[in-house]
């Protein structure tokens, strides 16, 4: 018969509470520094949890208004839970991080997506998302971790901070800023440390906000998925947070996916010399077998020259071409914005050949509609989405 003395639960390494804002518990970080120490130890093969607050770390609430989202302090934001180290990693190692399972909170089962402005940075859970604000839609989740990755060395930090420095420099006037550089405003790292120690992270830590070489934000690293990190520091210093319910590629609306606090179980090991081995410049990734299959999409195509603006032609921008995509999708959906961000929308690039136009495409899976939306010879009947929540002075 089962009993409890031969049945051992996995470890629970950083327990947090999703309701109290991230810099009043311990065992999270919002900057990257190699002087950050581990704040658990684990050995090689054995399984464990993390748990996680949500990107903003308890700013945003479940309600009807977005004064929440258009009064997030930035200067406090992707909150992670770490650093794991994982004894026997060395620099230059391989650090492999298995992501066995992420569910969220059972006391907040509910996220949240937004748009922001530009001053700003621009009933769910299950296996479907459904939303209030967005009706007639509905659609199974891929829950993910938003950012993952190890601690960097000393002479990687400076080098992002040399490298984005220049770029914030050359574009000074830039609105939203092109990058954000080190800020003690709003860094914390919830450790005891001294006060040297803490003021020098501070000052030169990295944000956690972009993807790096050490890690960053991948779509759809779900359960089962397999990540191959370079190691640049002892212990390797895993952290993770940013969990997502699901995503549309791109997430473009900045908060451009649903966010949520939640629990992932890891198991890692180490493959020694790695970074050598494999060419190892960044990460590697193998998808989760768990993804929702939909065979029929609508695809919207996007080239580089501005149809929705100006009319500028642009040189093999990709950039401009994911754009042009999402916003003859928006355009032929209406009040889309918000949906391209959260649904299991894909994004390809078509092609990088024939200049001047990148070509990138935008497919949208028809069945996560309860109506149908594909062109007929009557026209496309439009459909209200509903009105996302808007701040509570009535500015849209």
């Amino acid at each position: 018969m089962a009993t409890q003395a031969n049945s051992t639960p996995h470890p629970t390494l950083i327990r947090v509470d999703p309701f109290i804002p991230a810099d009043q518990q311990k065992g999270i970080h919002n900057r990257w520094h190699p002087d950050i120490p581990p704040f658990a130890t684990v050995k090689p093969g054995e399984t464990f949890k993390i748990e996680c607050v949500d990107w903003t770390g308890a700013q945003i609430g479940n309600n009807d208004n977005s004064d929440d989202i258009r009064n997030i302090d930035l200067t406090k934001i992707h909150n992670l839970s770490g650093p794991i180290a994982v004894e026997g990693a060395e620099p230059g190692d391989c650090l492999v991080v298995d992501i066995l399972d992420i569910t969220p909170f059972e006391k907040m089962p509910w996220g949240y997506t937004g748009i922001f402005e530009l001053e700003n940075g621009g009933g769910l859970f299950g296996i479907y998302a459904t939303s209030r604000h967005i009706p007639g839609v509905r659609f199974a989740g891929v829950t993910h971790p938003g950012l993952i990755g190890t601690a960097p060395s000393t002479e990687l930090l400076a080098t992002w901070n040399r490298r984005e420095g220049a770029l914030i420099e050359a574009h000074a006037d830039a609105l939203p800023p092109v990058a954000y550089g080190p800020l003690s405003t709003g860094a914390y790292v919830g450790q005891e440390l001294s006060g040297a120690v803490r003021d020098k992270i501070y000052a030169e830590g990295a944000r956690t906000v972009p993807g790096r070489e050490h890690g960053g934000i991948i779509k759809n690293l779900s359960k089962g998925s397999r990540c191959y990190f370079p190691v640049f520091v002892k212990g390797a210093n895993l952290s993770v947070g940013d969990l997502h319910f699901s995503q549309g590629d791109g997430e473009i609306s900045f908060c451009g996916a649903i966010e949520m606090a939640g629990i992932i179980t890891f198991n890692t090991s180490i493959i020694k010399g790695g970074i050598e081995k494999f060419a190892l410049k960044q990460p590697i990734f193998l998808p989760s077998p768990i993804d929702p299959v939909y065979s029929s999409k609508i695809i919207f195509e996007g080239l580089s020259v501005d149809l929705h603006g100006d009319g500028k032609q642009y040189n093999m921008d990709a950039t401009v071409a994911y754009k042009q995509a999402a916003l003859n999708a928006i355009a032929y959906l209406e009040k889309a914005y918000l949906l391209l961000s959260a649904a299991p929308v894909e994004s390809h690039v078509g092609a990088m050949v024939d200049s001047p136009n990148a070509c990138v495409t935008l497919a949208i899976p028809t069945a996560i509609f309860d109506h149908d939306i594909l062109p007929n010879p009557n026209g496309f009947p439009k459909r209200d989405f509903g009105q996302c929540a808007i701040r509570s002075d009535g500015v849209v």
